[in-house]
């Protein structure tokens, strides 16, 4: 929890309560749903949380703005991200069940109201939305496939829609194809060792009618 605080300093006494439940909830459902690795689980803020939450060093999400998370996992960077944005709906969508059964309790058991969560494939998603994040879960030129034609077309925010991708390693070949990507090195952000090689991708989307 010092790490949130460290990096996160304006938080309410219910973000601040919010945040302090996820270890316990996460550490409970582990138990039965085994959605982050048993070395992860006492990481789990260096390693799930802040990592996630480095998407907010990146935009500040307006209030009103939809930002759908695609692979969530066990919930991230989905369930940090709702936390600290209350005002934003999140739509967090995996195709595997388990998962989106831990998503639901953890979300219920720290009252969220702003998140649903699809049990399904994204391409099967009809609603458009100002973001799409996600955690690494295929190349980006397979992500960006998945995710055409999900990017509304009304701009809210000072960096144009599109995806948020937490990314780590070299990404010069992946992204050649993609000029309009920026970079941005969480290292510049968070002073850890964790975040050496990690990195939040913007790419701004075309919106297709």
């Amino acid at each position: 929890m010092e790490l949130i605080q460290k990096y996160f300093q304006n938080l309410t006494d219910q973000q601040l309560t919010q945040f302090a439940k996820l270890q316990e909830l996460y550490h409970d459902w582990n138990l039965k749903i085994n959605v982050v690795s048993r070395k992860d689980i006492d990481e789990l803020y260096l390693r799930h949380v802040l990592h996630s939450l480095g998407i907010a060093k990146v935009i500040q999400f307006v209030p009103g703005s939809k930002v759908m998370d695609v692979g969530t996992g066990g919930g991230f960077p989905g369930i940090p991200l709702a936390i600290l944005f209350p005002e934003t709906q999140f739509h967090l969508v995996d195709s595997i069940g388990k998962k989106i059964k831990v998503v639901n309790e953890v979300a219920q058991g720290l009252g969220l109201q702003n998140v649903k969560t699809t049990h399904g494939r994204v391409e099967e998603v009809k609603d458009t939305y100002d973001f799409i994040v996600s955690r690494a879960v295929a190349q980006m030129e397979t992500f960006v496939h998945w995710t055409k034609g999900k990017i509304a077309k009304t701009q809210n925010h000072p960096i144009k829609n599109g995806i948020l991708y937490l990314k780590g390693g070299d990404l010069t070949e992946e992204l050649a194809l993609y000029t309009s990507a920026k970079i941005y090195d969480l290292p510049n952000y968070f002073e850890e060792d964790f975040f050496e090689t990690k990195k939040v991708v913007h790419l701004p989307m075309k919106y297709k009618g």
